[in-house]
């Protein structure tokens, strides 16, 4: 069973990547946080196959967190989901082995992402 964990400041953001995954992969199992902070506690109770992880959050925002869950999730797939579309950020989520996907959150940028966590 495939367990993804969103994670995303806004609850409208968070509800719509539940449901449109849901809607694909009826399956899976959503978990959320609000929060990098949130997100690495969660990891003490659920261990993601896949983090869809949003880059602007109060306190600890994705880029911070996708290092700390790294390290207690080594293996388990990231992509960085973000309204900012400049090239830095691009390159660091690709230097840092995450995948990058760009906001809105629609259902066609939620089959993008399952598509490419199903890639071998």
């Amino acid at each position: 069973m495939t367990t993804v964990l969103v994670v995303d400041d806004s609850r409208v953001s968070r509800m719509l990547s539940r449901q449109f995954l849901l809607q694909k992969q009826p399956d899976w199992t959503i978990a959320e946080a609000a929060s990098g902070e949130e997100a690495i506690d969660k990891l003490d109770s659920v261990t993601p196959d896949l983090v869809l992880l949003d880059l602007n959050m109060p306190g600890m925002g994705g880029l911070a967190a996708v290092t700390e869950i790294q390290a207690k999730c080594p293996g388990t797939r990231i992509i960085l989901l973000t309204a900012n579309v400049q090239e830095a950020i691009r390159d660091k989520a690709k230097a840092m082995g995450i995948g990058f996907a760009e906001k809105p959150i629609t259902e066609a940028r939620i089959d993008q992402i399952i598509a490419s966590f199903e890639k071998p």
